[in-house]
């Protein structure tokens, strides 16, 4: 993130980032010392590995905020070896936010069934996290919120269970904290370029355009997020 992507944020906010980042380094410095990593604790006894199929099987699901996740391969642009999808379901979600209306003819997620795509993280081949970028509904099959309605889900994301492993678990969770300025924009230019998409585009439905799938996308890096948070907090003083 660029420095001045952190001002304005306040000593309190900063210093939530900041031990997030600490979390996410404690996480990664865990599974490095016992010969893991955050993807291959993913594909960890799940049988031969297949493109495009979801790892760990059936997702990762926390039954108490709703959160689910699950990691796929099927791109390798800049790097990339795979990317973690990450949904809030509807009953973990703020109370009184509702979908954009489904104008088009594929029919949307409803109800209880309802998943909001959040966020996806692209990893690199020593199972380390170098990006964020966003998709188009079609992707996965979820329902569209706008982007103010989305934000307001990042900070529900959270899974603490011990499946498929629960450094793993913290490690996605703790990146929600330290990201979420990144992740916020990323959504807020998402719904841009949808928008931008739909104007030269009349007639279609945008988001079942396969022409369109990244909507927007960032790349990352833990110690310089860190790095730069640290000094954000001391200009402060």
């Amino acid at each position: 993130m660029p420095v001045n992507m952190l001002d304005g944020l306040s000593k309190s906010v900063l210093e939530e980032m900041l031990d997030a980042g600490h979390q996410v380094e404690s996480m990664l410095h865990s599974l490095d010392k016992a010969g893991f990593n955050l993807v291959g604790e993913c594909l960890k006894g799940q049988g031969d590995f297949f493109e495009y199929d979801h790892y760990p099987k059936h997702d990762v699901y926390d039954s108490d905020s709703h959160s689910q996740y699950y990691f796929h391969t099927h791109r390798g642009i800049n790097g990339e070896y795979g990317h973690f999808h990450t949904f809030l379901r509807h009953q973990g979600m703020p109370k009184g936010i509702r979908p954009v209306p489904n104008e088009g003819k594929e029919e949307w997620p409803k109800g209880n069934d309802r998943v909001s795509n959040l966020i996806c993280i692209s990893m690199n081949r020593a199972g380390l996290p170098i990006g964020l970028f966003t998709v188009n509904r079609w992707v996965c099959g979820d329902t569209w919120y706008n982007a103010e309605d989305v934000i307001s889900m990042l900070d529900s994301f959270s899974v603490d269970h011990a499946m498929p492993n629960l450094a793993v678990n913290k490690w996605i969770t703790a990146m929600f904290r330290l990201f979420k300025p990144d992740m916020a924009e990323l959504i807020i230019q998402r719904d841009e370029k949808v928008r931008m998409w739909r104007d030269k585009h009349p007639g279609q439905d945008v988001f079942e355009d396969r022409n369109l799938e990244v909507t927007s996308s960032v790349l990352i890096n833990v110690k310089q997020q860190i790095k730069a948070i640290k000094k954000a907090l001391k200009n402060l003083h």
